[in-house]
């Protein structure tokens, strides 16, 4: 018996029964598009906590825990860690850097860093270029936006005052300074964070670079950046005020960076291995995987039983098929047809309906994500007034394609396993008594 003649025998009966076939096929649809759909949402959560991490955190960046201060050979030892890119130390002012520029000013974090060192780290700039003399600075995205005068300070405080009357919070963007800042110079005094300190005399700097807008749009960078340079010329005049003692001047954090994130888990190994207690947001990333890979097998394993109860439909069709059809099995077995032909075009049709049904829920399942990813942040923005949903972080239903090929498997290899116990009695009915059948 030819292929095509097989076919021919398969799609002769389905187009016999097609109302029976269409709720078979729509039963095999709805548990296939069940099972991708509460899997998907598995992988949607994953790839939004995955993002939230990497977004805050430099994925190649390793932590060094505690006050721990490397010393110059330990720094070129860590350095000659094979795949390490850089060593860089960020010295933190106990100082609140005080900027006035055109009748404004700004009140900001200061840090200290190599700046060669600091650019391999950052890479490119939003505007400008890092600094290359002593009196040149970077300062944070957000810096122009919180140089303000007494004008924009009333402004502002209105506009808060309204926004807390509404639920609400206002961030200054509408004021401050307007211009580029690069080229622009500014002048910086130091307020120690100590009770009955003085404020230290005013240096000049020039702006040559702002840094890149933060991950979070509530999160407000006005940070001030200086080479290590600048540490004896700040250290003198915070010892000037005679309140601050020199081992209170600055505090410094260490942190390694690896060339690549695939490199990170291996200079962990070894800076371990050598006593630094350190730390990488890829040991998270590790724990996370773990937790979201039970999740999915759990998320599958729930969705599997709706593809088990659609497998009954196609059971009950399949053994209705060989009721229906036993005087045209009889006859096959009568011109010759062997065990196995008869047991093939039986599977062959359990096997259609389960990739037919298997093609239309996974597109339906791409058509349920993209409208739950569109709906669902819109909906949660309305319910609940947060602004973080309304912006489309949170992907709600993710289908990568090994999720497809698992569910395709699934539900078709059950299809299959559905419509071998008809197929088997098939091959079994006596040929005089199909013969026998009335038609």
């Amino acid at each position: 018996m030819l292929f095509k003649d097989q076919l021919d025998f398969v799609t002769q009966h389905i187009k016999k029964n097609k109302l029976r076939v269409f709720m078979t096929v729509l039963a095999a649809t709805m548990g296939c598009a069940f099972l991708i759909v509460l899997a998907s949402v598995g992988f949607g959560l994953q790839d939004s906590l995955r993002n939230e991490i990497l977004s805050n955190e430099k994925v190649t960046k390793i932590q060094v825990f505690g006050n721990e201060q490397f010393t110059e050979d330990q720094i070129h030892e860590i350095k000659g860690i094979e795949h390490v890119e850089t060593v860089l130390e960020t010295i933190t002012v106990n100082a609140s850097a005080h900027s006035f520029f055109e009748g404004r000013d700004t009140q900001s974090n200061l840090y200290v860093a190599s700046m060669h060192e600091f650019e391999q780290v950052n890479g490119k700039l939003a505007e400008g270029e890092y600094p290359t003399k002593p009196n040149e600075i970077v300062v944070g995205y957000h810096f122009a936006q919180t140089l303000v005068n007494d004008a924009d300070r009333k402004i502002i405080e209105e506009k808060s005052k309204k926004a807390e009357a509404d639920g609400t919070y206002y961030n200054g963007s509408e004021e401050g300074y307007k211009d580029s800042l690069i080229g622009k110079e500014i002048e910086l005094s130091l307020m120690p964070r100590i009770d009955g300190a003085e404020e230290t005399e005013k240096m000049k700097y020039t702006i040559v670079g702002v840094m890149k807008k933060p991950s979070y749009d509530w999160m407000i960078d006005n940070s001030v950046y200086m080479d290590t340079e600048q540490k004896p010329m700040l250290a003198t005049n915070l010892a000037a005020t005679g309140k601050v003692k020199e081992d209170d001047m600055f505090n410094s954090e260490f942190n390694i960076f690896a060339d690549s994130m695939e490199n990170v888990k291996s200079i962990l190994d070894k800076l371990k291995d050598k006593g630094y207690s350190v730390y990488s947001v890829t040991e998270q990333l590790d724990k996370m995987n773990v937790f979201f890979l039970v999740l999915k097998i759990g998320l599958i394993f729930v969705g599997t039983i709706a593809v088990l109860i659609a497998s009954i439909g196609i059971f009950n069709t399949m053994t209705m098929a060989v009721t229906e059809r036993t005087r045209e099995i009889g006859v096959l077995k009568a011109i010759g047809a062997s065990p196995k032909l008869i047991q093939r075009l039986f599977l062959m049709e359990s096997t259609f309906i389960g990739i037919i049904g298997t093609l239309i829920a996974v597109a339906i399942s791409y058509v349920i994500s993209f409208v739950a990813n569109a709906a669902l942040p819109l909906i949660l923005k309305a319910a609940t007034g947060e602004d973080a949903f309304g912006s489309n972080e949170i992907t709600f239903s993710l289908i990568p394609w090994q999720l497809v090929l698992i569910a395709s498997a699934i539900s078709i290899g059950v299809a299959m396993i559905s419509g071998y116990r008809p197929a088997r009695k098939a091959t079994k009915i006596d040929v005089i008594q199909a013969l026998r059948q009335e038609l």
